[in-house]
């Protein structure tokens, strides 16, 4: 999966200290091989170098919040 800058991902990497956390892709660079690796700004540092592979989309907060809300509206109901 490919991703762009300003994309918010969640970063799979148990070597690295931001393992599980989301972040902010704020550079793509493409490689000789036409694959991408990302470099990722979390809210304590960044992490560079990181293969598309080791990233999943990060599920849009406000999105969440509005299927919270619709849940709690049928619950009402």
């Amino acid at each position: 999966m490919s991703f762009e800058k300003d994309d918010k991902v969640v970063l799979s990497d148990k070597h690295s200290e931001y393992d599980g956390e989301t972040g902010t892709i704020t550079q793509v660079v493409e490689t000789m091989f036409g694959d991408a690796t990302y470099t990722i700004s979390f809210e304590d540092g960044q992490e560079a170098g990181i293969p598309g592979d080791s990233l999943t989309p990060a599920e849009d907060v406000d999105d969440a919040e509005a299927e919270d809300a619709d849940t709690e509206a049928e619950d009402d109901a």
